[in-house]
């Protein structure tokens, strides 16, 4: 047979197929409910009105909220407003047309002083590290398909609260102003502070978003899992009362974080406990800590990370686990700030520079700052650090299995050489960074890395061919464990020790 016959032979199946009735049908373009009426009422045209006639048959509706007369465009609910049940598209078309937002504004009832506006789930706690659920603007819970683009959500508790819901997309909105929970909350909360299975609140994108003096930026918390945070702006500034984490992940695993920008913040991102979180292509400036990570299999790789107090934090917890540093550029931290809202470094001892291992947390007696407004700060019955060669009964060990830093032994010529020590017969991958002055001790440029094997001893000896005609003024070094664990950076070598050493 012809090989063109044999093709078509082949595909005939496919084709001669009868239709059937029970095929699916391509799907009717959704009824677009209308808001141009900025009044907080139940009539026609109404946001209110547009949510519930949505609720009634999901999937059915997208909502699109219009310019009504000049800018600014604001509506402010009077009373909570209904979650959003899905599939739906809730969209401010001025934003597409003009970069407009048109705003829901929740200063009409969440009225207080600052963030005691906005009470935690124990009585008597307020502020951006407490446990709570209150006064969300938007709310997206136990569904999935809706996606919000186009508004400006201010003056909440919680901007944006998506609880046990997946499958949703939040772009190109700004979110401002969120006194208490944060600007976007993504939480699995059964709503008794207990994380639920991690296909509650998963497979959610956020992008592109602008999130502006929230206490905290935004939050993937207690089971939420696989989302993807990509390519938003997190920015604090004076005018926010708590700036706290400009994302917070706890008990949230397997998020990607990617191509962010986080300033001026306690920490840029916190990791609490979270496991294999991917931290990628962010940049970290002006924050007292620019990431801090406790949990385990957390990857931060290629980001840009500079002008902090602390760039990156291992923090000590009940056992030590393992967490990836690699190839990210690190400089010019050690800066002197003191902001230490759930988070930052405060104390006047504190080490700080580019990758720091064991700076306390809130959970810490040794932590400086506030723990949250109406949680106690004694600091009674907290954790313990393990000093580097004395362990106390009960003390949390030095994070990532306190793997030592490579030492740069030679610089000749065109080669960088050095020694490694770790667990006996392992295989090391070492990566070296250059700095452009000679005094430079932190990790400016990603120049490559070399494997390295142990031997019965736990020691090993590395040499990296650097790129011929590349100048440098310094190189530093790290180490990572086939497990994951990375070490701190190594003391630098400069480059006048290339002469020294010939």
């Amino acid at each position: 047979m012809h090989a063109k016959s044999l093709f078509a032979a082949l595909l005939l199946p496919l084709y001669a197929l009868p239709f059937s009735a029970t095929a699916a049908a391509p799907a009717t373009a959704p009824t677009t409910l209308v808001v141009d009426r900025y009044a907080d009422d139940q009539k026609p045209g109404s946001l209110r009105w547009a949510i519930e006639r949505n609720n009634e048959q999901p999937g059915q509706f997208r909502i699109e909220i219009r310019p009504v007369g000049k800018a600014p465009y604001v509506i402010k609910p009077l009373t909570p407003l209904p979650p959003i049940q899905g599939p739906v598209i809730l969209e401010g078309s001025a934003w597409a047309r003009t970069g407009q937002f048109i705003a829901i504004d929740g200063s009409a009832y969440i009225i207080g002083d600052g963030t005691k506006a906005c009470p935690g789930a124990v009585p008597g706690q307020f502020g951006t590290n407490v446990r709570t659920t209150t006064g969300p603007g938007l709310v997206l819970r136990d569904t999935h398909g809706v996606s919000i683009q186009g508004l400006e959500v201010r003056n909440f508790c919680i901007g944006i609260l998506v609880n046990r819901a997946s499958n949703n997309v939040i772009q190109d909105n700004r979110i401002i102003a969120n006194k208490g929970g944060a600007g976007i909350m993504l939480t699995g909360d059964d709503g008794q502070g207990n994380p639920t299975a991690t296909t509650t609140t998963n497979n959610n994108k956020v992008l592109r978003n602008q999130l502006i003096d929230n206490g905290d930026g935004l939050e993937l918390t207690r089971g939420a899992a696989f989302n993807l945070v990509a390519d938003n702006l997190f920015r604090s500034t004076d005018a926010n009362p708590e700036p706290s984490q400009g994302i917070e992940i706890l008990w949230g695993n397997d998020n990607s974080v990617v191509r962010n920008r986080f300033e001026n913040y306690s920490d840029g991102l916190q990791i609490n406990w979270g496991q294999r979180n991917y931290l990628g292509a962010n940049t970290f400036s002006g924050n007292s800590i620019g990431v801090s990570v406790s949990g385990a299999g957390n990857i931060l790789d290629g980001n840009l990370i500079h002008d902090n107090r602390i760039g990156i934090a291992l923090r000590p917890e009940p056992t030590s686990t393992s967490n990836r540093l690699s190839a990210n550029r690190i400089w010019n931290n050690s800066q002197d700030i003191r902001r230490c809202q759930a988070g930052g470094a405060c104390r006047a001892d504190q080490p700080t520079g580019a990758i720091i291992f064991g700076v306390p947390a809130i959970e810490h007696a040794l932590y400086e700052g506030s723990r949250g407004i109406g949680v106690d700060q004694s600091g009674k019955n907290r954790a313990i650090i393990c000093a580097d060669k004395v362990q106390a009964t009960g003390c949390q060990p030095i994070p990532n299995h306190n793997q030592p830093a490579p030492q740069l032994t030679a610089l000749k010529g065109k080669h960088v050489s050095g020694t490694v020590r770790s667990e006996p017969h392992s295989l090391l991958r070492v990566e070296v960074f250059a700095n452009p002055r000679a005094t430079d001790k932190e990790a400016q440029e990603y120049m490559g890395e070399v494997m390295v094997t142990t031997d019965a001893n736990g020691q090993g000896q590395f040499d990296y061919p650097l790129e011929p005609g590349r100048a440098f003024g310094s190189l530093t070094a790290t180490v990572t464990r086939a497990d994951g664990a990375t070490s701190p950076l190594s003391h630098p070598i400069a480059a006048h020790a290339a002469n020294a050493s010939r």
